[in-house]
């Protein structure tokens, strides 16, 4: 399975979460398993969620396509820098 279509299943069945604070709540909590940053995030946000990960042991994937891109994969009208699947 590739990554747009985990994201569109998790999407689906409702275990996405969207947005930078909520993404790096969810990862200290160790409660994610695969978290994805789009490619035109801020350089900080993307060093900050990927260690984050890694410290946790969580998956961490950047996207190879916009945050615009991002949010209308999830069907949201607005861009999504970082995303968790739970």
């Amino acid at each position: 399975m590739n990554l747009e279509e985990e994201i569109l299943n998790a999407n689906k069945t409702g275990n996405l979460i969207l947005g930078y604070r909520e993404s790096i709540k969810f990862i200290k909590l160790n409660k994610a398993k695969l978290v994805v940053v789009a490619k035109n995030a801020q350089e900080k946000i993307i060093k900050e969620v990927e260690h984050n990960a890694k410290i946790a042991g969580i998956r961490f994937e950047l996207f190879d396509k916009s945050s615009k891109e991002l949010g209308i994969l999830c069907g949201k009208p607005y861009p999504v820098s970082v995303l968790v699947i739970k």
